[in-house]
């Protein structure tokens, strides 16, 4: 079952939730709650290790001098597994080295190119939460099924990152994707920069993990649509992407999106490009799986929830290009996203914070999402 078939599934042709009763939380072996960056249990002191094609924190002991077995009543109890490199230190990663290609770090740090400058300050600390954000993204990534290869295995298709901080008296460092490898400008992991930034941009929503999704969109692209049949299905939906790119940010920053963007765009910065239109559908997908699939982990069952929402109708995917990707399949998922995000809106509200998905989905945005969902599971189902 693939990571987006957990979260719907067809029977008898009502779509519902496809979940444990009691959920899919994560435990130690001593039946402890355990949570995606735990390095150990905090009841019994087992070490853990996130195995990340499996998607699962499982329970290990030392094996020998460099491996660990796995103690966890699981397919791969018993097995032996080097830990991450970078299990010591600010990253603090928690990952097993499952592919020896990348020995002797993980699938997520093997895809780091740069990392900060850790003598001097405050780098240790934003390298940490950095991390935390990628790794998250790798596991989505993995669980989606799409291809995550270090750009050091593969220099032409593969996935790089560098995290980089401006030196005095240096050119300013800007977070974006080419050419395979995402930049992040490090201050990014201040909360009170990034804040900053934010209210300066009128962003309702930016976060680590939120740079992390946007930009692998771009690099997503590239790698899925670019030089596939997906090319033309996308242009008509998102717009040409040949229009000059330069131009049209010249154009959002001295002007602004245009005042109707909310009636097209899921943001208004994805009114600036289709590149950006992209990426941002991209990350709003990642969000909405990711977040759903976690509710459905800790056995939420959104279905009966008080608060209901109008659902969206299949008329509105009609003529979207999107293939054999199932629309109800889609807009079951799609209409239980809008359940719980407002449900959660109201929680936050609540708790005198920002809402937690500060967006509203219009016609145009849910089209171009069904679309990228049928690229996404295209390339699962056929690799």
């Amino acid at each position: 079952m693939t990571y987006f078939d957990r979260l719907v599934k067809r029977t008898d042709g009502k779509q519902l939730f496809d979940y444990h009763p009691n959920g899919h939380v994560q435990r130690c072996r001593c039946g402890q709650a355990v949570f995606f960056d735990n390095l150990s249990c905090v009841r019994c002191g087992t070490g853990l290790g996130y195995h990340p094609t499996a998607g699962d924190l499982l329970s290990i002991e030392p094996a020998s001098d460099t491996t660990w077995r796995v103690t966890s009543d699981c397919p791969q109890h018993g097995r032996e597994y080097a830990r991450c490199a970078n299990v010591e230190g600010p990253a603090q990663c928690n990952w097993l080295v499952t592919d020896p290609a990348t020995a002797p770090f993980c699938i997520a740090c093997s895809l780091n190119m740069t990392i900060p400058d850790l003598s001097l300050n405050e780098n240790a600390d934003h390298w940490s939460r950095i991390e935390q954000a990628k790794r998250r993204l790798a596991a989505q990534l993995i669980l989606l099924g799409l291809p995550v290869v270090s750009r050091k295995l593969d220099e032409q298709q593969g996935l790089g990152f560098n995290f980089l901080r401006q030196v005095p008296g240096g050119d300013p460092v800007m977070t974006g994707h080419a050419d395979g490898v995402i930049t992040l400008n490090i201050d990014e992991a201040d909360p009170s920069h990034r804040e900053k930034v934010r209210e300066n941009m009128h962003e309702p929503y930016r976060t680590l993990l939120g740079h992390f999704r946007h930009e692998s969109g771009h690099y997503y692209w590239d790698r899925l649509v670019r030089d596939s049949k997906w090319l033309e299905p996308v242009r008509q939906l998102f717009g040409d992407d040949r229009m000059d790119y330069q131009e049209a940010l010249n154009r959002h920053y001295n002007d602004g999106a245009p005042e109707d963007w909310n009636l097209h765009f899921i943001s208004s910065y994805a009114a600036t490009h289709p590149w950006e239109d992209w990426a941002e559908t991209w990350a709003h997908y990642l969000h909405m799986t990711d977040t759903l699939n976690v509710a459905l982990d800790y056995g939420l069952q959104v279905e009966t929830l008080a608060l209901q929402t109008d659902p969206f109708d299949s008329s509105i995917l009609s003529g979207c290009g999107a293939g054999d990707a199932d629309p109800l399949a889609f807009l079951a998922f799609i209409n239980r996203w809008v359940q719980l995000s407002s449900v959660l809106n109201v929680l936050a509200r609540s708790m005198g914070v920002p809402d937690l998905y500060p967006f509203v989905l219009n016609a145009d945005s849910l089209r171009k999402l069904f679309l990228v969902h049928a690229v996404v599971s295209d390339y699962g189902s056929a690799s």
